[in-house]
């Protein structure tokens, strides 16, 4: 995981809630708003998927359960998008670990189309062909955006375009990082990649079929690198 929902955006109305989360709690609260979509029988709904992600995050937070859905409808009307611009924690440097390694690497993304652009601002990473570089950034080979390309993990189709994109073969040799098993393990399985689990806290509901990391600078031990 690269980017999370900015704090500018999600922490005045927790504090108007009377919490203070400080940016560790924040991740953690994805971290646990995706390990119950992934657990959920009905898959999520695109329509209200952000307010349902808002209100498992919340209560992650901290905020009392009776109060989670009003507060989950206040904030999905006042936070326009996703606003996925915060850069989360080690995810330089675990990016930096990854380019190391002098394998392909490419990003991909279920987002609006804002992906990367944020990225970008982030400062964390950039698609050399055609945009400019970012200093300090890490260039990759791609970044594909669902919203853009319009198909969405996890469909393998839009893992075959990120692989053409970079000139890969699909294969097991590919690793796929990302922090759903709902989108990304099942698409990668898919695809007929290697999925690996970003899952910091265990929060995965079903752990024992594919490898899991706890932040991205592992993934070169996983690799063998």
């Amino acid at each position: 995981m690269l980017v999370f929902p900015a704090p500018a955006h999600v922490l005045p109305p927790l504090r108007e809630a009377g919490l203070d989360p400080d940016l560790a709690t924040l991740e953690r609260a994805h971290y646990h708003a995706m390990a119950v979509q992934d657990a959920a029988e009905v898959p999520p709904v695109s329509l209200t998927w952000w307010r349902d992600y808002l209100s498992t995050y919340v209560a992650a937070c901290g905020v009392a359960q009776d109060r989670c859905e009003a507060l989950a409808d206040q904030m999905a009307s006042r936070v326009a998008g996703r606003t996925w611009a915060h850069a989360g924690l080690g995810a330089f440097d675990g990016l930096r670990a990854v380019a190391a390694l002098g394998v392909p690497i490419g990003v991909v993304s279920n987002s609006d189309g804002s992906v990367e652009a944020d990225l970008r601002s982030a400062g964390l990473c950039y698609a050399p062909r055609p945009a400019e570089p970012v200093p300090g950034a890490v260039p990759v080979g791609v970044i594909i955006d669902s919203a853009v390309v319009g198909v969405a993990k996890p469909d393998p189709g839009i893992f075959a375009i990120a692989l053409s994109a970079l000139g890969v073969p699909p294969g097991q040799t590919v690793l796929h990082v990302g922090d759903s098993l709902r989108y990304d393990v099942a698409g990668a399985l898919a695809a007929g990649l290697q999925p690996v689990h970003m899952d910091p806290y265990g929060f995965c509901p079903a752990p024992d079929d594919h490898p899991h990391i706890r932040r991205l600078a592992d993934l070169p031990d996983l690799a063998g690198g």
